[in-house]
């Protein structure tokens, strides 16, 4: 129900509460109203939860929500306020990136604004790299030497985990974009089979790591990923930057405990690019504050509000004008820009989510030894032709 003052938002991160808070101060001072963090732990509960209540009295002001796809669905069951103009305002200053528009858009329209922007990419133990004389890869030839330096001294290279699901997407994204970043533009676009050769070629690189004992269990939670790195029983671990403050609460200091890096390209001559991952903020329709939740998202991107906002995650902004605090994220972003790498949509975004629920299921199957490479990716191909099919046929 309404508060004076304040804008609900319902989100499935209970540990960012204290940062709405924090933001919402400072918006507050802008809009006249605060955020009022509603949390659900439960993604799958989350979920449902948001698409019964969106239409009805009960929806929150604001609601957290995933780009691409995952926004396409909840668009076009309706219910969504339209913020294109907002989008708008906050291109004419320079404050979102183009690229991302096709993210948050749905025919056309905006009805998503950038909550954050996150990067895929690998945590690595300083002191451990520092010990056996390493240091952060620059190329695939050296990411494979650091591997095998800290497989001989007893350390598991990579971090490769399924717990929760979705994780099981990690490893895959990141090698077929590494294989070929166009391919995996043409795949997720259901314009490429999973069984054409990057794809074949980026399962036979992972299968192969597995075989070596480069990677942790599939069980292993990636909630201890931080202490695990913390005690060097772990050399890297992939996961979006927004986990820069986990490492922080497990007491890593950034730069002197812990740094990051892109994976290499396979091949030197393969385009760069990053794996990037940007939740959104959605209106719905019939909010209770429904004008105040407008003019929270559209101050959300305000720089001092990103200021604290990041600096609460220790993560890049959707704002491309906020620096991060985090000098390990801030190197990434310089990075990101001197080797202007193509921002590539993170997969459980990138697709029709009926398609991707399933082939991550099936990931998550290959990393528990159940499935080969070749079997994996035509149980994949096969769900492609069928859920894209469906898709269109919604769509028409």
């Amino acid at each position: 129900s309404a508060q004076p003052g304040t804008t609900s938002i319902s989100n499935d991160n209970a540990t960012w509460d204290d940062g709405y808070r924090a933001a919402g101060r400072e918006l507050e001072k802008i809009t006249g109203f605060a955020l009022r963090p509603l949390s659900n732990p439960s993604v799958t509960s989350y979920q449902q939860v948001v698409q019964m209540t969106l239409q009805t009295s009960k929806a929150s002001d604001l609601v957290k929500w995933a780009s691409g796809y995952q926004l396409k669905r909840l668009a076009r069951a309706g219910g969504l306020t339209d913020l294109t103009h907002v989008w708008e305002g906050y291109a004419a200053k320079g404050w979102v990136r183009g690229t991302s528009r096709e993210a948050v858009s749905y025919r056309g329209k905006a009805f998503g604004i950038p909550l954050y922007e996150s990067y895929y990419v690998l945590f690595y133990s300083k002191p451990v790299f520092r010990k056996l004389g390493l240091s952060a890869p620059g190329s695939w030839e050296q990411l494979l030497h650091c591997a095998e330096v800290l497989k001989r001294n007893g350390i598991t290279p990579f971090l490769a985990s399924q717990v929760g699901g979705w994780p099981a997407i990690e490893w895959f994204q990141e090698l077929v974009s590494k294989v070929d970043p166009g391919f995996y533009g043409r795949l997720v676009a259901g314009e490429a089979s999973y069984t054409d050769e990057p794809a074949r070629q980026a399962m036979d690189i992972w299968h192969d790591f597995m075989r070596k004992g480069w990677m942790t269990p599939p069980d292993f939670d990636q909630a201890r990923g931080p202490g695990a790195l913390k005690e060097g029983t772990v050399g890297m671990f992939l996961h979006g930057t927004w986990q820069a403050s986990g490492m922080s609460a497990a007491g890593m200091k950034p730069g002197t405990d812990y740094g990051a890096f892109i994976l290499p390209t396979v091949r030197p001559s393969t385009p760069k690019s990053v794996i990037a991952e940007s939740g959104v903020f959605v209106v719905p329709g019939r909010a209770s504050s429904h004008e105040a939740a407008k003019a929270n998202v559209g101050a959300w991107l305000t720089p001092s509000v990103q200021r604290v906002w990041s600096d609460f995650l220790q993560d890049s902004s959707a704002n491309p004008t906020v620096r991060a605090g985090n000098p390990v994220v801030a190197e990434l972003q310089r990075d990101i820009a001197r080797n202007r790498r193509t921002a590539l949509v993170r997969y459980w975004e990138a697709s029709p989510p009926s398609l991707i629920q399933g082939n991550t299921n099936d990931l998550g199957g290959f990393m528990a030894g159940q499935t080969s490479p070749a079997t994996t990716l035509r149980r994949m191909q096969e769900r492609a032709h069928g859920e894209w099919a469906a898709w269109k046929r919604d769509e028409a």
